[in-house]
């Protein structure tokens, strides 16, 4: 384990980083200028929707009401007065955000002008610089073929820009390996995951979710000690095939072709209700799993994705409060 860990660079390797990530840092400068200011309007300061605090200090404890957290619970309590007690926490201001990053060879797809790993970075950028410019630290997992890099949270921008050149490298690698073998095994990352992260923290699960199946239990584990996020990317392509006659398909995991014949407006049919039930099976893993989830398309616009799950958020946090379960949210 602890040979994936890298530790980011120190304040004298500052000018070193950023010529090593002469595209981050463009990349990073670009997303400060377009979407995070467009979003410190949008917001109005109120990031606490998207990330919560760790709440670790015990405040008080009082009765249990419909609407509380099974899992704050104090049994003893419970089992002594007869009655169910929960332990009400201070919410730490200081929050660490931790970025579970699927960066197989699938989300290099995109069929118009970005690819799913485009949105990726272009999310992670976003959301890690807004973090740390309130004093919050963020750390990341890189998964390709297999747990690549573990970066621990830590804050401040050139740790941003540790964090968006390490996706970078990680495309610039993609680029030159040969097609693996087999699809992502994204149970394997949350269960590494849950492993690595010991301290309650806001996780965001960046992936497109083509992956060999079983990630739904190790997701469920995580959440038992973590508030974790999905955030799904996706591409119109992948729901719904266009009439465009005899077309070459990859499989960007494994690398295998075929030919399809789109002008058959029975396949195109059947593909679209294979991709449904994708989509229907997938929005109810996530549900059992208790996760909300933000879905990135890559034609999506980022500001407005991530005000409408802001917006979300807000909706379930007031339901949840008036008495309602824990519900999933799809942006």
């Amino acid at each position: 384990m602890k040979s994936w860990w890298r530790k980011a660079p120190e304040a004298a390797n500052d000018d070193r980083l950023a010529i090593e990530a002469g595209g981050a840092e463009r990349a990073l400068r670009r997303l400060e200028w377009t979407v995070i200011r467009r979003l410190d309007g949008l917001l109005q300061g109120d990031y606490r929707t998207l990330m919560r605090g760790t709440g670790l200090d015990l405040a008080d404890l009082r009765e249990y009401q419909h609407h509380d957290d099974v899992r704050h619970i104090d049994w003893n309590v419970t089992a002594r007065l007869q009655t169910p007690h929960v332990r009400v926490f201070t919410e730490d201001r200081e929050m660490a955000a931790w970025f579970v990053l699927d960066l197989s060879r699938s989300v290099d797809f995109g069929s118009g002008l970005k690819a799913k790993r485009e949105i990726s970075a272009g999310f992670v950028g976003v959301l890690a610089r807004l973090l740390t410019r309130h004093g919050n630290r963020v750390g990341a997992l890189v998964y390709g073929r297999d747990l690549e890099a573990v970066i621990p949270p830590r804050t401040g921008r050139r740790h941003v820009l540790h964090l968006l050149h390490a996706m970078e490298k990680r495309a610039h690698q993609a680029e030159a390996a040969p097609a693996q073998k087999g699809m992502t095994r994204l149970a394997d990352l949350l269960t590494s995951a849950a492993a690595l992260m010991p301290r309650r923290s806001t996780v965001f699960v960046v992936s497109d979710f083509l992956s060999e199946p079983g990630w739904e239990r190790p997701l469920g584990q995580l959440v038992q000690r973590h508030e974790v996020i999905a955030v799904r990317l996706f591409d119109p392509l992948e729901l719904e095939l266009p009439d465009l006659g005899l077309v070459p398909l990859r499989d960007a995991e494994t690398g295998e072709q075929l030919w399809v014949d789109t002008h058959d407006a029975g396949f195109r049919k059947r593909f679209a209700r294979l991709a449904a039930e994708r989509e229907t099976t997938l929005r109810e893993s996530l549900a059992r799993a208790g996760v909300d989830a933000l879905e990135l398309s890559t034609n999506d616009d980022l500001v407005e994705a991530i005000v409408r799950f802001a917006d979300l958020r807000k909706r379930r946090v007031r339901g949840v409060a008036a008495g309602g379960g824990k519900a999933v949210v799809a942006a």
